[in-house]
């Protein structure tokens, strides 16, 4: 086990960062080694919100900035980085609580003189009743709450930036695009394969409280998908990283890309009928971000 001088950072945009600092606080009390606690606030326009999180600054070990304009998640995880004094980088976002009481420790100890990137990963609550949030929660649920023996047979596929610890050289030399768009933790995650970074998963998670609206959610997937193909299809072996590219290429790879497109257009709304019900259905989900790229210009 390696000594863990351990930077934690945190960006919020009009979320209430003090109850996961609080808990991270309390935590700490179990380590062995020195800590920091840096969070960012990315130009909240929640006035009540802003004040909750300019509090942080008075908090124990903790360190709290504001951009003077918002400059989107990326950016505010480079601007976290370079402010960090530790060689070790815990990124978490500010709507998560870990599961765990030794959520810290658990980290530590997972350490080795190997170890480059470790990925916690998440969970959701077991029981959901709100309709309006149904889509993120069940894709959360089916999607990205795995176990680590399930993420480490293809690890760059699972890289979710929400809870990640990883060294600072390895972060800084990813270089990011500077314009701001939905879907970068693919993008990250495909730097560190090229790369060749030491990937490891653990059970480790935090419970993914945010959840987006439905309709929220689906536009920002669809984004996503629009990511995919202005930056990241042409990208060498991309299909490593994302499934959804992998099914693209093979489809045009077979000239079936139009007949999809096609087909999309007529059953396109019938699919979104039912993804955006109280009980969605994330076989149509993928159906349909898979028909939107395939219609994509």
């Amino acid at each position: 086990m390696l000594l863990l001088m351990l930077s934690i950072l945190i960006p919020t945009y009009n979320y209430n960062a003090s109850p996961l600092i609080d808990s991270l606080l309390q935590q700490g009390k179990l380590l062995d080694h020195e800590f920091e606690i840096i969070c960012c606030d990315d130009c909240s326009t929640d006035e009540a919100i802003l004040a909750e999180n300019a509090a942080i600054a008075s908090k124990a070990c903790c360190t709290y900035f504001r951009n003077s304009k918002n400059e989107g998640r990326t950016k505010t995880r480079t601007l976290l980085a370079e402010k960090a004094q530790y060689d070790w980088l815990l990124f978490l976002d500010a709507d998560v609580l870990p599961v765990t009481e030794d959520f810290l420790l658990t980290y530590s100890k997972a350490l080795h003189p190997d170890t480059e990137v470790v990925l916690g990963g998440c969970q959701y609550s077991a029981k959901h009743k709100d309709p309006e949030t149904a889509l993120r929660w069940k894709f959360g649920m089916q999607r990205e709450s795995q176990e680590a023996t399930v993420r480490n047979k293809n690890p760059y596929s699972h890289i979710l930036s929400g809870n990640i610890l990883l060294r600072k050289n390895v972060f800084q030399a990813v270089v990011f695009p500077t314009t701001k768009f939905y879907g970068m933790d693919i993008y990250f995650a495909y730097q560190l394969y090229l790369q060749k970074v030491n990937v490891f998963h653990i059970n480790n998670p935090v419970y993914h409280l945010g959840l987006e609206p439905n309709a929220d959610f689906f536009q920002k997937s669809l984004d996503a998908v629009r990511t995919r193909k202005e930056v990241l299809y042409g990208l060498p072996n991309i299909e490593q990283v994302n499934p959804m590219l992998k099914h693209y290429k093979t489809l045009c790879n077979y000239g079936l890309r139009p007949f999809v497109s096609f087909g999309f257009t007529v059953v396109s709304g019938f699919l979104k009928k039912r993804i955006l019900r109280a009980n969605p259905n994330l076989f149509y989900f993928d159906l349909y971000r898979l028909g939107y790229l395939c219609s994509l210009k």
